[in-house]
């Protein structure tokens, strides 16, 4: 079965392959560039363009919004982590904690899936601390300055599978190819 993820970013749509492909999905990458509301909650934001996707387009598909968000600076970038990351990128952030000790942080996502009738979404999220500098060259986004729990390397020093393991996109596609599973067997 076909399944698209709405995305322009390469690097999430071969991660979906590796969660839910071994399921029996083929997943496409197709980028119709919905809008994004201006909300603080990543699930409205999610909602909201699969909403518009499936007003324009019949076929199954999923979308995801994620966020960087930042303890010590109110949950700063949050749902706008696209945006700062264009406009200052992870240096900026780091010059924003210049200083500060408390460093914790965490990234979340929701996806959002339609399978021509309904939209359900599922939610991973993943918590961790900045570093003081960025390290490694792996990854895209905040992934030089994050480090997960339980790790001692920032996402961009991991491999793209030691990262699928733990990341919040990774988990939220767990969520989903979890129901895909009972929604195929409760189907046939």
């Amino acid at each position: 079965m076909k399944i698209h993820f709405i995305t322009g970013n390469e690097n999430k749509v071969e991660e979906a392959k590796k969660k839910i492909g071994p399921l029996g999905f083929e997943v496409i990458q197709k980028n119709l560039n919905p809008p994004e509301i201006q909300s603080d909650n990543l699930e409205d934001v999610a909602l909201f363009s699969a909403k518009w996707v499936s007003e324009r387009f019949s076929e199954p598909f999923f979308l995801e919004d994620a966020g960087f968000f930042v303890d010590s600076l109110n949950g700063f970038p949050g749902v706008y982590s696209a945006y700062v990351f264009e406009t200052l990128g992870y240096m900026g952030i780091l010059r924003l904690m210049d200083g500060i000790e408390e460093r914790s942080a965490r990234f979340a996502a929701v996806i959002a899936y339609h399978d021509g009738k309904q939209i359900k979404s599922f939610g991973g999220e993943v918590s961790g601390h900045i570093t003081q500098e960025p390290r490694g060259s792996n990854g895209f986004g905040y992934d030089p300055i994050f480090i997960p729990e339980g790790e001692s390397r920032t996402f961009a020093e991991m491999s793209a599978e030691e990262k699928g393991r733990v990341s919040h996109r990774g988990r939220a596609l767990e969520k989903m190819q979890e129901w895909l599973k009972e929604k195929d067997t409760t189907d046939r």
